[in-house]
């Protein structure tokens, strides 16, 4: 009797918990995750990096060296945390819109418009890979995400999750589509956006560089001093009133035939001037920009100028002083124009073989705004290499190093036999570096570069096992190549092997047995090593190389991979 009682409090109090819960409001993404396979096979299998030799393109040394990681761009991100973990400037992103018209794949199979996890999948698709974008960033850095009316909402939110509120930048609006689409029954769809948002808000400006005639229409006035254009010095909006700052309002004297100017007290009675003072509006007194002492030592960086019958004081703004422009939320077709993306791929194939890639002109119009022209650019959804196009041409229009970074699968591009990352984005990558023929026949003359092609592999790790780490350890070398940027092997002896770049060297040393050997390969080599030394534990045998301490960076493997990958498949 006492349990059937305690049966019904029970139930009673759950009814009444679930009311409770009925009634509050929530605010935020709910969704129902559903298992991926690809994340579930990480709970056995461990990926790293193995390079396709044949695939590597080098046309100047001196470049920086780009990659294509071929696989699913879970398992790439996952990588990328061990190699790249802080070190992305600009992440750009052209992700699967979830129309429910074979765009978007899960668990190899295609979602459509009836699916009711349809949404949830998407979510838990993206949210898995943006928390691991998320960590790659810079604190300087930014991402970008293209995106459509089917998934903003939602996106927004989820970014809002993962990137943090305070860190949105802005939903570009791009004019993609001018002439109009027929994706809505409704309404003919121009548009499409683009979701930005900063590692950490306070460290991010955005600057795009004027164009010459931009500039030559902007500073139009010349004096001896050089090109110029003269900007107003009284405050105009919110804040701009007298009493908003009252010890910016004061008279200036200004005498029209010999051009002097007088700040305040500094006229005395003096004939043929005119005063000048600053109005927020019509009758409604002001305040200027610079104070008295300011516009007393810049005073010959002051003009005045009659304004509609009434004489206003402006300052001059010189060319050598050009910081730039803030880029504008809406972007416009001659920019963002989808059908332009397609003509671009068009001329370098002769034929179409991929759908609505991103023009160049957007990527490198996002890559501007950073201003960073030693950035490094990830794209995990590279598709057709747009990006890597983009970050190529931005480097030989303004002499930049930039690299990229690009994350593709391979799987049939919608029934057309062609494989995405080997038939479409690598050899658009190759004849852009070396040069093509176009739709007419002529020659376009290549950008230059280097790149290095990866596939994902995966160790068996179902335990952590001493066989297991031996096992992981040899099979890590290329993914603490990419870490380290040193390509080129240089020592390969029993127990370890030595790798560079132009001036930085790597050491992986497999037995400890062959520190000793090592250390003296490496004494006659300048410059710092990263040396990466093989231990069933996080012991990188400081004490063995006390000697050389101020040369060497000691990191124990598989456990510093071993640490991350914890992190990520927990």
């Amino acid at each position: 009797m006492e349990n059937n009682q305690t049966k019904e409090k029970l139930l009673a109090e759950i009814g009444r918990l679930k009311n409770e819960l009925k009634k509050k409001k929530k605010y935020g993404l709910i969704w129902e995750d559903k298992p991926e396979d690809v994340v579930e096979m990480c709970k056995e299998k461990l990926p790293v990096l193995k390079e396709v030799k044949s695939k590597e393109i080098i046309t100047d040394k001196d470049k920086p060296v780009n990659l294509l990681i071929e696989g699913d761009n879970y398992h790439a991100l996952s990588v990328l945390n061990y190699t790249h973990n802080g070190k992305i400037d600009v992440i750009y992103i052209d992700p699967p819109y979830n129309t429910g018209n074979k765009d978007f794949k899960y668990n190899d199979s295609f979602v459509d418009k009836e699916d009711s996890y349809r949404h949830s999948k998407w979510l838990s698709f993206m949210g898995k890979r943006l928390k691991l974008a998320q960590k790659l960033l810079k604190n300087t850095g930014a991402i970008f995400i293209s995106i459509d009316d089917n998934e903003v909402a939602q996106l927004k939110l989820l970014c809002d999750d993962i990137f943090g509120e305070e860190n949105f930048i802005v939903n570009f609006i791009v004019n993609s589509a001018p002439a109009g689409t027929q994706s809505s029954k409704n309404v003919s769809i121009q548009h499409s956006y683009c979701l930005c948002y900063a590692r950490s808000i306070n460290n991010v400006k955005f600057i795009l560089e004027r164009t010459e005639s931009e500039l030559e229409n902007r500073y139009s006035e010349k004096d001896e001093k050089g090109n110029y254009y003269s900007e107003r010095l009284w405050k105009r909006g919110i804040g701009g009133r007298k009493e908003d700052v009252p010890t910016l309002h004061f008279p200036v004297y200004y005498n029209p035939k010999t051009k002097q100017i007088l700040v305040d007290n500094e006229y005395k009675n003096n004939k043929s001037f005119v005063k000048i003072i600053p109005y927020h509006t019509r009758g409604v007194l002001g305040r200027w920009t610079w104070s008295r002492d300011t516009m007393k030592n810049g005073r010959n960086n002051l003009i005045v100028k009659k304004v509609a019958g009434e004489w206003k004081l402006h300052k001059k703004v010189y060319k050598e002083s050009e910081v730039g422009k803030l880029p504008f939320s809406i972007i416009g077709a001659d920019i963002g124009r989808t059908e332009m993306g397609s003509l671009e791929v068009k001329e370098i194939f002769n034929t179409k073989v991929f759908d609505y890639p991103k023009p160049l002109n957007l990527i490198c119009h996002f890559l501007s705004s950073v201003n960073n022209k030693s950035a490094i650019i990830l794209d995990f959804f590279a598709g057709s290499g747009t990006s890597g196009h983009a970050v190529l041409q931005c480097n030989k229009k303004d002499g930049g190093s930039r690299k990229f970074i690009l994350c593709t699968d391979n799987e049939d591009n919608n029934g057309s036999g062609l494989k995405i990352a080997e038939d479409i984005c690598y050899p658009r990558i190759k004849r852009v570096i070396q040069g093509y023929k176009n739709s007419k026949n002529e020659r376009v003359i290549g950008l230059g570069g280097n790149l290095k092609y990866f596939k994902t592999d995966f160790v068996s790790f179902k335990e952590s096992t001493d066989k297991n780490k031996i096992r992981m350890t040899e099979e890590a070398i290329e993914m603490l190549c990419v870490k380290e940027g040193t390509f080129e092997e240089v020592e390969n002896r029993v127990g370890f092997k030595i790798f560079k770049n132009q001036d930085h060297h790597m050491g992986v040393i497999f037995d400890q047995l062959a520190i000793k050997d090592f250390k003296k390969a490496i004494a006659s080599i300048k410059g710092k090593f990263s040396v990466y030394i093989f231990s069933l534990g996080d012991d990188a045998f400081d004490d063995e190389f006390e000697d050389i301490k101020n040369k060497v960076k000691l990191s124990p493997i598989p456990e510093a991979i071993l640490k991350v990958y914890r992190r990520i498949f927990k």
